[in-house]
Formats: structure tokens, C-alpha cells, sequence
């Protein structure tokens, strides 16, 4: 039996990082997409490859369709695609949204909701049946600001999100027949560095107490939950999203 090959964006970094070494546990050979932090991509391909399987890191810019063709193009070089999961993303900046840069507003939209569409569509043409794929499953990483909206925080960025559920919805029922499982994941809070790379470092330890299980959530709990939609365990499972997000 062939192993899986899975492309995780976003892929060395907080919960992609963890993703990838979850998957890299159960048996995954990997590509994992990258921006600019060659140092902390070079540190998980090592951790990845420790584990027994192959792992290929690229360095990609997913706001642009070519860096997205550069990306999947790189994993076709590996192999065949049975799994993407489209994780990169960032808020960006915290503030209420009249007092948000406009074109911060507009790189929030390109990298979590445009970007998205465009690594899932190239997925589709990667792993489905009638383009010559052998199916697989697709993992969009959404958030739960998505339903919260994040009011005074990042509204760009859970309107984004929720673009992300909508998408999942419909390609799902889109792709069922060619092969191809599309579920979603919805994170809250987590400890990682998305909340400094925002400018707000200490934001954990200011949200982390309103979750009803009264703590941030950690990387690897989102990853399991990953790792999970993508096994054959959720063979029955697509045009969903599971909320990762400590009750709240």
C-alpha cells in the first residue's frame, strides 16, 4: 500500500508545524508550504523526517496564483496528492475595523479567504478522479471567529473565515464524486504566535480565561482533529467543520 502524500500550507509554523508532525506520526510523507521563516522550516523538516518519512519544504506566496501553481507543482514532483490541508493564514492586526489600515484589510482577505479558494481549487485539479488523481481529502482551516466575528479584534478576518465555511459547504457537495472529502476545522484561541505577529502578545492570557474550559487550546488539539478528518475514521465525514474552540 502506497503511503499518503499530504501538502500542509502554512506548514512549519504553530498549528501547521503541529499538523505536520501529527501526520508525519501516522505515516504521512509531506510538502509543507512556507512564506518567509526559513529557519523554523528548516527545524520542522528535520523534526518531520525524524519520524521516518520524507518531507519536502517550499518556500511559496499563496496571494499569488503562481505561487500556489509553484506549490502544487513542487508536491507533484513528490508524488500523488491524497491530502491538502489548507492551513496558512494570519489576522494580521487587532483593532476595530474603522481604525484597520485598508490595505491591511485587503492582505486579511487575499491570504485567508482568496488564497484559500485558490489552494482548494488546485487540490481539486491535484487529487480528483477525473483529472487523474485518486482522490483524497481536503482540510480548510477556518476559525471560530468565523461565527463570533470578532468585534473590535479582526472583523476582516472572520468575515474571511466564514468564507472558508462557505467554501467547505459547497465544494464538498461539488467534489464528493470525484473522489474527494472537504472538511473544515475551526479553531479558537491557541498557543501559538498568531496573536504577537498581530501585535498582541499577551492576548492569550487576556482571552484565554473567557473560554468555558477556561484555557487557550493547544496546537497539537487542533492537529488531532485534523489528523482525524483526514483518516479513514471519517470516511463518512465531508461539507462539515468541527469547531476546535473550548466551548466557546
Amino acid at each position: 500500500m502506497e503511503r499518503a502524500l499530504t501538502l500542509v500550507t502554512g506548514g512549519t509554523r504553530g498549528i501547521g508545524r503541529a499538523t505536520a508532525l501529527r501526520l508525519a506520526a501516522d505515516g504521512h510523507d509531506l510538502v509543507l508550504g512556507y512564506h518567509q521563516d526559513t529557519a523554523s522550516a528548516e527545524a520542522t523538516r528535520t523534526s518531520v523526517e525524524s519520524l521516518g518519512v520524507a518531507c519536502r519544504v517550499v518556500p511559496c506566496d499563496l496571494t499569488s496564483p503562481a505561487g500556489v501553481d509553484e506549490l502544487f507543482a513542487a508536491a507533484a514532483d513528490v508524488g500523488q496528492l491524497t491530502g491538502v490541508v489548507n492551513n496558512a493564514g494570519a489576522t494580521l492586526h487587532i483593532a476595530p475595523l474603522a481604525e484597520t489600515p485598508v490595505e491591511v484589510v485587503q492582505r486579511t482577505i487575499d491570504l485567508n479567504l482568496t488564497a484559500a479558494v485558490w489552494v482548494a481549487r488546485a487540490a481539486v485539479r491535484a487529487m480528483g478522479r477525473s483529472y487523474g488523481g485518486s482522490g483524497g481529502v481536503l482540510v480548510n482551516v477556518s476559525s471560530g471567529a468565523a461565527t463570533l466575528g470578532a468585534p473590535g479584534e479582526y472583523v476582516q478576518y472572520a468575515a474571511a473565515k466564514a468564507g472558508v465555511d462557505a467554501l467547505t459547504t459547497g465544494l464538498a457537495q461539488e467534489v464528493a464524486g470525484d473522489g474527494i472529502r472537504v472538511v473544515g476545522v475551526a479553531p479558537g484561541i491557541v498557543n501559538t504566535t498568531i496573536h504577537a505577529d498581530a501585535g498582541e502578545p499577551d492576548r492569550r492570557d487576556r482571552v484565554g480565561p473567557l473560554v468555558p474550559l477556561g484555557r487557550v487550546g493547544e496546537p497539537d488539539e487542533v492537529a488531532d482533529a485534523i489528523a482525524w478528518l483526514m483518516s479513514g475514521e471519517a470516511s463518512y465525514v465531508t461539507g462539515t467543520t468541527l469547531r476546535v474552540a473550548g466551548g466557546r
